[in-house]
């Protein structure tokens, strides 16, 4: 067991390196300088030469990488371009609103997918899997954005339960007002990933539901409902895990896109801004914090389908 977790540790980090410098090389690479940004476009080719040395912009490329990577294991992750401050004190505040809708969004894919897969399977054929069914394909054909924009135009300017904009006024009031608030833009992820994680375990414990166990199971008496919560369900929640996990990466990208849309001041308002400002410190922070919430999410799936799954203790 501990040569396993050794080994997935060190994937891990190779994992973090690899995506880390692709992303350095990816922005490093792309059309336009940040001086321009900086000095404007009436600059002298002096001062952009002179600023270039100033923020080791005239370096080899592998060179600011290893720059950067010293910085980030030792917490320095740079100045900001734009800014003119450090980015890991311009993106305190903000990694935790992300995290927090992220969080967020994942929770309610769980709690509204794992109880409608299970009834879904439960009464397979019946009035409420096909009504579901139909649903589940109409919300996974809509995008982020535009379910963002329905459900702003639903529940600000027709029920009026909140006001699009007032983020910051939410957080000044308080937790729950703030809460309440990322639970719309949390909605807009989870709905598209919920509906396909139903449509996933529906079809997993139909899968477990043919095995010969659980025909051993049905002889000596069980019922169905039975059958299906003490031994159908811990097997169909493997692979189900599995896609749970990869989903954090759709939904980390989701919470970016939808702050767009709800005027959420997390780090998506700043990665496009940076993007655009070729603000490349604030850039590969965010890149690298995005990576690690992926690679970690994914080890510990993989730790938790192992638990559940004694037959991939043994590898």
């Amino acid at each position: 067991m501990t040569k396993t977790i050794l080994k997935r540790l060190g994937l891990l980090v190779v994992t973090l390196l690899l995506v880390t410098f692709l992303a350095f090389v990816a922005f490093s690479i792309l059309p336009g300088d940040p001086t321009n940004s900086i000095l404007g476009l009436n600059a002298t080719q002096e001062q952009v030469d002179a600023l270039r040395a100033q923020l080791g912009l005239d370096l080899p490329l592998w060179q600011r990488y290893l720059n950067w990577l010293g910085g980030l294991f030792t917490g320095n992750l740079g100045i900001s371009y734009n800014y003119d401050m450090p980015v890991g004190q311009l993106l305190a505040g903000r990694v935790g609103v992300t995290a927090a809708l992220a969080g967020l969004s994942f929770v309610l894919i769980v709690v509204i997918s794992i109880p409608l897969g299970i009834l879904c399977a439960r009464y397979e054929g019946g009035v409420l899997d096909r009504a579901l069914t139909v649903l589940n394909q109409i919300t996974m054909s809509i995008p982020n954005f535009l379910l963002g924009f329905l459900l702003t135009f639903l529940f600000s300017l027709v029920l009026r339960w909140f006001t699009v904009g007032s983020f910051s006024a939410a957080t000044a009031q308080g937790f729950w007002d703030w809460l309440s608030y990322l639970f719309f833009p949390a909605l807009a992820i989870a709905l598209p990933k919920s509906a396909m994680t139903v449509k996933m375990l529906r079809g997993s414990i139909l899968g477990e539901m043919r095995e010969d166990y659980i025909r051993t199971a049905y002889s000596k008496g069980n019922s169905k409902g039975a059958v299906l919560w003490r031994f159908a369900l811990r097997n169909a929640m493997i692979p189900v895990i599995t896609f749970l996990a990869m989903t954090i990466a759709d939904v980390v990208a989701g919470s970016i896109v939808v702050e767009q849309v709800f005027a959420v001041q997390g780090i998506g308002q700043m990665l496009v801004t940076s993007i655009g400002n070729r603000d490349y410190p604030v850039v590969q922070a965010i890149v690298a914090f995005i990576a690690l919430i992926v690679v970690v999410c994914n080890f510990a799936a993989d730790g938790l389908y192992r638990v559940m799954d004694p037959r991939l203790r043994q590898r």
